[in-house]
């Protein structure tokens, strides 16, 4: 019998069909500070398809999901440290962030930490070019893109000033694709070990994840 696993994600939701969710709470900025609630319906897939990238690697994973972006796709540091600190006490072990903001925030940065000294590990996602993204950009984060080269079950193991792993981008929903997704499916894959092994240590598990990467080193595209 498989020890029980919970994964946290921070995102716009998930979809009534994805039966795994086991606690689900609504981060949302009001006039003073912020109003906490039941989750809403998922207006924008986004959360729905990073969960479905997670399950189908880890089908017998359970998740909580914390909902912090609006129907516009927005979110906020305040927002996103508080869904942390609300998966951390889900006693979740991997919270994935399929998501990034542009400015360092002290409070996002705590949050971070504080999940990290509990023993939760945070997979978030970054940008295969351009300007860095937090949390991908914090200590400890492992950063995480799409990688046009992987299958399904595979990864790449970077270790580039971008990302340090990147995984499969392809879904079944075209509009669906790049770092996100990405992060999803890495997450998915340190979540089947972790079914497996669940006293895995984070090394332990950053350590499998460079031996069995399918590819090394980022990708080298020629000119036609």
């Amino acid at each position: 019998m498989r020890a029980e696993l919970r994964i946290g994600i921070v995102d716009s939701g998930h979809a009534p069909d994805q039966g795994q969710v086991i606690a689900g709470r609504r981060f949302q900025l009001a006039a003073e500070g912020l109003d906490e609630g039941p989750l809403q319906p998922d207006s924008l897939g986004h959360g729905s398809a990073v969960l479905a990238a997670i399950a189908q690697r880890a089908p017998d994973a359970q998740f909580c999901v914390a909902q912090v972006f609006d129907a516009r796709g927005v979110t906020s540091a305040l927002q996103i440290a508080a869904a942390i600190d609300w998966l951390v006490g889900c006693n979740v072990r991997l919270i994935n962030l399929s998501l990034g903001l542009r400015q360092d925030r002290d409070l996002l940065r705590q949050a971070c930490a504080a999940a990290q000294a509990a023993g939760v590990m945070l997979c978030a996602s970054s940008p295969a070019q351009g300007e860095a993204v937090y949390p991908a950009s914090y200590p400890g984060v492992v950063r995480v893109t799409g990688d046009a080269r992987c299958l399904a079950e595979q990864w790449s193991w970077l270790d580039s000033a971008q990302a340090d792993f990147a995984a499969c981008v392809r879904s079944d929903d075209p509009r669906r694709s790049g770092a996100s997704l990405g992060c999803a499916a890495l997450s998915g894959h340190i979540a089947a070990l972790l079914l497996q092994n669940p006293h895995a240590s984070d090394p332990e598990v950053l350590a499998w994840l460079r031996e069995h990467a399918s590819f090394r080193g980022p990708e080298r595209r020629t000119a036609p």
